[in-house]
């Protein structure tokens, strides 16, 4: 249904892909994965027609099949609506009617002109698939747990869970037969999740799917595309992710051990090469004039060992010899030394939260020790994240009391990274967080992935991803020792959520996460709370 055939792409000096060839047939569906910054959106636009190629072509087979492509933030027009929104290349029906009610009014005037017959026809049947367009998105949004939302809502004011929902809604109404997804779990709640897990394995077309979400590509892909940010080419791997992640770590070891085993070879051919040397030179040393028949045999052999050094050399240069296995470009991140303040880190007393009037949670009689791992899970809209703001101080309680321990220094990394002043650079927002000089700022935020120019980049201008990962060194600069973190993983890529979990292995504080990554939960969390009806549970 898709075929993809050597495309390449550049902006300006910088490669992004090249050579890129895959194909997807019926029914399947691919997981695309790689570092953010790899060009895997990039590639999904050039697929998708929205950015043209450098090279290379994109064949959909046959050619009139619908496409259907889920970026990975929303755009949307200023005061635009979610009706306005779902209406984007549809038929408008009350424009459609007052069209069909003009023409029948000039027919009554003209009863045998075939042309405004044919019109007013035409009109009236694109009227009646208006009508039934109407049925399906009431039908797809009851679908996305979005029935209850008012369509002349402004999308401007929609969480981030009803935005990616909304957007599938928008792309699900296009009735696709090839559907492109860049990131269609951020912001979905567990349950959401499922059901799109579920949507996806009854899918009738080809499907392409760029997640960092680990468990969802375990649940829904059957073959992932490695894209390599060095090569800037895909190749692909059969299986689910964790059998990608299998293959990998397999042909890491064969390619480690193959590599020591030749370097332990070039050193015995160096060796083996000195030795010979040595033992020309000890021979020319220890003989004379006239034992010419000896040296010559002496020159001859050392003139061998400097042709096999130049050849060894030739080959250690070329790209014959086995490429040192390297580290993934990954975040390198520690927490250091946590202060330890007492055992009981937050107590809340018959605890409320909510806006106003309007209560999320209620009667919450909570305790925290130093130390534990919670994450909390539930459904979008149902308090998580007002609780977190609420124990960090950000919003007033509604009704009870939130109480931390002594020496408790929380740290509160927000969804949506509102804390980050979008004015200021990554080395400015470090050096307002701790007392750094510039060079350790510099130093600092390498350890983040900010190197060279970057620490420049405002932060209006920075990726979702880039944006996480300065929260989170905002947090470590702190040196806070109870993080709140509301979905601290939700921008990251793959290899940065793994490193990023084994540094909260390591952290000798205590963490309430809100998350609805499963794989995340099963790594991390020793409890989990579940916020629903009101009101938290432990499961």
């Amino acid at each position: 249904m898709l075929t993809v055939h050597q495309i390449a792409k550049s902006y300006g000096v910088e490669q992004v892909l090249a050579d890129v060839s895959f194909s997807v047939g019926a029914g399947e569906r691919v997981g695309l994965v790689g570092p953010n910054g790899g060009g895997k959106t990039t590639l999904l636009r050039v697929i998708a027609g929205h950015e043209p190629a450098d090279s290379g072509h994109v064949r959909l087979s046959p050619g009139d099949l619908r496409l259907g492509y889920l970026a990975q933030g929303l755009v949307f027009a200023p005061g635009e609506t979610a009706s306005d929104f779902l209406a984007r290349g549809r038929e408008d029906a009350q424009g459609l009617s007052s069209e069909l009610a003009r023409l029948a009014e000039a027919l009554m005037s003209e009863p045998h002109n075939a042309a405004l017959q044919r019109m007013y026809d035409s009109v009236l049947a694109r009227l009646a698939t208006a009508a039934q367009d109407e049925g399906h998105v009431v039908e797809t949004l009851k679908m996305l747990g979005l029935e209850a939302v008012a369509l002349d809502t402004t999308v401007a004011a929609f969480s981030g869970g009803q935005k990616t929902r909304l957007a599938l809604a928008g792309v699900l109404l296009s009735d696709p037969q090839v559907l492109l997804l860049d990131e269609p779990t951020n912001h979905l709640d567990i349950a959401m999740l499922e059901w799109l897990e579920n949507w996806l394995a009854g899918f009738r077309g080809a499907a392409v799917v760029v997640s960092h979400d680990r468990t969802f590509l375990d649940h829904t892909v059957s073959r992932i595309l490695d894209l390599d940010p060095r090569t800037h080419a895909v190749r692909a791997y059969s299986g689910n992710y964790s059998a990608y992640v299998a293959q990998k770590s397999a042909e890491r070891e064969r390619q480690q051990d193959q590599w020591r085993d030749e370097q332990t070879e070039i050193r015995r051919l160096r060796q083996d090469i000195a030795a010979t040397k040595e033992q020309a030179l000890w021979v020319e040393r220890t003989t004379t004039s006239r034992q010419p028949t000896v040296r010559r045999y002496a020159k001859k052999v050392a003139r061998k060992a400097v042709s096999r050094e130049r050849k060894l050399e030739r080959f250690i240069e070329s790209d014959e010899r086995v490429a040192k296995p390297k580290s993934d470009w990954q975040m390198k991140l520690a927490f250091g030394e946590v202060a330890v303040g007492g055992q009981d880190v937050l107590v809340t007393e018959a605890l409320s939260v909510g806006y106003g009037t309007h209560v999320l949670l209620r009667d919450l009689n909570l305790h925290v020790r130093h130390g534990e791992r919670i994450a909390l899970t539930g459904p979008n809209g149902s308090g998580k994240t007002t609780l977190l703001r609420t124990i960090a101080g950000v919003l007033p309680p509604l009704a009870g009391a939130s109480r931390l321990g002594a020496a408790v220094r929380t740290g509160y990394m927000a969804q949506e990274q509102e804390g980050l002043d979008p004015a200021l650079d990554a080395l400015a927002t470090i050096r307002a967080a701790a007392s750094f000089s510039e060079t350790e700022a510099r130093n600092f935020l390498h350890y983040f992935l900010f190197s060279n120019d970057d620490v420049f980049t405002p932060v209006r201008s920075l990726s979702f991803g880039e944006r996480s990962r300065l929260m989170l060194a905002c947090l470590v600069a702190r040196g806070c020792n109870f993080l709140l973190l509301d979905e601290p993983i939700n921008h990251l890529d793959v290899p940065s959520r793994e490193r990023f979990e084994q540094a909260l292995a390591g952290f000798d504080g205590t963490i309430l996460a809100v998350t609805h990554d499963r794989y995340f939960i099963a790594r991390f969390a020793a409890r989990i709370w579940r916020s629903e009806d009101d009101y938290i549970r432990e499961d």
